[in-house]
Parts: structure tokens; C-alpha cells; sequence
């Protein structure tokens, strides 16, 4: 990313350019990121191609004011990260559910050492989460406007993360490439079992702390207590309007769920 593309990031997000890329600036470039950008997955939804390329996460997030999911809004952060003067490393999760691991490549978060010597975890990439980066510190418990957050040891060395207590993804602390992860991104646009190819989401963090989320026709405000107001939208032009001010996505036409590769019914169960 050349100092322009950063610029443009940068005005993206309402971001000033940090003049030390240090702990206090990366915290400010993550909360922004979380307000600005949505945490979407339409593009699957409206037969767009999702392109694991670093010009590509920046034309859609910058150039066209979209938002993504976690490889495209990680990876894109990781660029804008290393242009300011951070030490990035990409990171593989696997999410934890009732069922057990997801698959490899699950999820993208990002390892990031700064300047006045802090490693954290950055994340504006997995929704409901926590809105300030992480140091990568196990056996803590963390405080954090989004909630309690920790980091666990698991087995083979690599830690869970919890929230509130839940664990929520594991984390090989390995650093990858953006291309290795475009086999966790094709999954979650082609399986029937993934929930992006169920489901159409489109949140982001409130200036309050709170969420804004639509999710099919229904508009959700969670305020910072957790109180939930939600509104059902009627028409297409109410859903629009909703993506519009909302979360200043401009489309042309309202999403609709396409069923995955032409699949019409789940697997079976293995």
C-alpha cells in the first residue's frame, strides 16, 4: 500500500495519520475501523467475486465504502498497519462453537508489535468483539468496553481466546500470507454448512458502543447494556435506506440468499 492508498484508508475510517505508530494510535485506527466499516458478507449474496488481493480489499473497503468479512477487513488493516510502520503478522484461527473447531483458516485476526514494544491482537474482522486491541498475554483476564476477554493455553502450545468466559477462536500464532487463507474464504462462500452462504449480516460498532445490525429485514440497535430495539423493514426500499444510513453502503439492489454452488439442501451430516 503506497502512502496515497494509506491517506485514502485513512479518511476512509476518520483517521488522523498517527505520527508514531504506537500502542495509543493503533487502538485509536481499531475503534474507528470497527465505527466506520461494516462487518458484511453481501458481496456472497450479491454474485460478487471476493478477491483475497491486497488492491482488491482496498478498491472494495476504500474505493467503493464496503465492508467484508474477516479476511477481507484484516487483511486489508494489515496493509494500512504496515504502511503506517507497524510489524504485522497474519494469524489462522479456528472458531470454537458447541460443535467443537471449525475448520483451518477459519478466521483471519492479526498479531501486531508496535513501537513502544506491545504485541496485541487486532481483530475488526469477527463482529461482536472486543473493541480495542488485546496484548497477547495468557492466563489474564482483560477488560474491555466489548467485555472480558482472555487468553488460555491449548493444546500444542497455541492459546483459545474467551470472551465473557465462551471460548471463541484458537489461534496458531504462526504468521501466514493473505493467499494462504483463500481456502478458509472459499469454504465460507461455497459450503452449505458455513453461515455466511445461511445468512445475510451487515453490523458494525455504534459511536455509543453499542451495534447497529441488519440482519435479512430486520434492523437491530444494541445499546452498550445490551438492550436490543428491533425493527422490522417492510419493503425494499426501507432495507436500502437502512444500508444507506445506516452504514453508508450505497447498493443498487437489495441482497437476497443464493443458495451455495446451486446447492439447495445442507450435506448430510459426516
Amino acid at each position: 500500500m503506497d502512502a496515497s492508498q494509506a491517506d485514502a484508508y485513512l479518511r476512509r475510517i476518520g483517521a488522523p495519520r498517527p505520527t508514531r505508530p504506537d500502542a495509543d494510535a493503533l487502538r485509536e485506527l481499531h475503534v474507528r475501523h470497527l465505527v466506520a466499516v461494516p462487518f458484511e458478507n453481501l458481496s456472497l449474496h450479491l454474485g460478487e467475486p471476493v478477491t483475497l488481493v491486497p488492491d482488491a480489499l482496498h478498491d472494495k473497503i476504500v474505493g467503493a465504502r464496503r465492508g467484508g468479512y474477516c479476511y477481507e477487513l484484516n487483511g486489508a488493516f494489515a496493509a494500512l498497519l504496515t504502511a503506517l510502520g507497524y510489524d504485522v503478522g497474519l494469524l489462522a484461527c479456528r472458531g470454537i462453537s458447541p460443535d467443537g473447531l471449525g475448520i483451518p483458516y477459519d478466521h483471519l485476526a492479526l498479531r501486531v508489535r508496535t513501537a513502544d514494544g506491545a504485541t496485541l491482537l487486532a481483530d475488526v474482522g469477527f463482529g461482536r468483539h472486543a473493541h480495542h486491541p488485546l496484548p497477547l498475554t495468557t492466563d489474564t483476564d482483560q477488560s474491555d468496553p466489548g467485555g472480558v476477554f482472555r487468553f488460555t493455553p491449548a493444546p500444542l502450545g497455541d492459546p483459545d481466546l474467551l470472551h465473557d468466559g465462551t471460548p471463541v477462536y484458537r489461534l496458531d500464532l504462526r504468521p501466514r500470507e493473505l493467499a494462504d487463507f483463500e481456502v478458509g474464504s472459499w469454504y465460507q462462500q461455497t459450503s452449505p454448512r458455513s453461515h455466511f452462504t445461511t445468512s445475510l449480516v451487515c453490523s458494525r460498532l455504534t459511536d455509543d458502543g453499542g451495534r447497529l445490525t441488519l440482519t435479512g429485514r430486520t434492523l437491530i440497535t444494541t445499546a452498550p447494556d445490551g438492550t436490543r430495539h428491533e425493527v422490522p423493514l417492510d419493503t425494499d426500499s426501507e432495507v436500502l435506506e437502512a444500508y444507506r444510513d445506516g452504514f453508508g453502503l450505497a447498493l443498487d439492489r437489495v441482497p437476497r440468499l443464493r443458495a451455495p454452488l446451486g446447492l439447495t439442501a445442507p450435506l448430510p451430516s459426516p
